[in-house]
């Protein structure tokens, strides 16, 4: 099982989810850990090849971005309510700054 790392306030993100989405948040995410799919999600390839993103249907619609092509930990870019039919640019590009950052922090090891 991959460890679950949280990049910027990605965490607190969802800690305001509702209740519903919260639970069916962390199914999902336990899922990648061990290997297997989301039940629902798709390719985020303006972000990168290999970053996805969970979609989430409660009371509203919930997305959480995250990459889990890395050996070490399955990382969380970035969580949000989706209120309109096409993702936000300001989150796409919140979620693109997040995986430079990561892609950063690991050629430093």
């Amino acid at each position: 099982m991959k460890p679950l790392v949280w990049m910027g306030d990605s965490r607190e993100a969802v800690r305001r989810f509702s209740e519903a989405a919260r639970h069916l948040a962390g199914h999902e995410l336990n899922r990648v850990q061990h290997g297997l799919p989301p039940r629902d999600f798709k390719p985020m390839p303006t972000i990168s090849a290999g970053v996805y993103e969970i979609r989430i249907r409660a009371e509203l619609a919930y997305r959480v971005i995250y990459v889990a092509k890395f050996a070490e930990a399955l990382y969380v870019l970035h969580a949000f309510v989706k209120k309109a039919r096409k993702t936000p640019k300001a989150d796409i590009d919140l979620a693109a700054r997040r995986y430079r950052t990561l892609l950063n922090e690991r050629m430093k090891r």
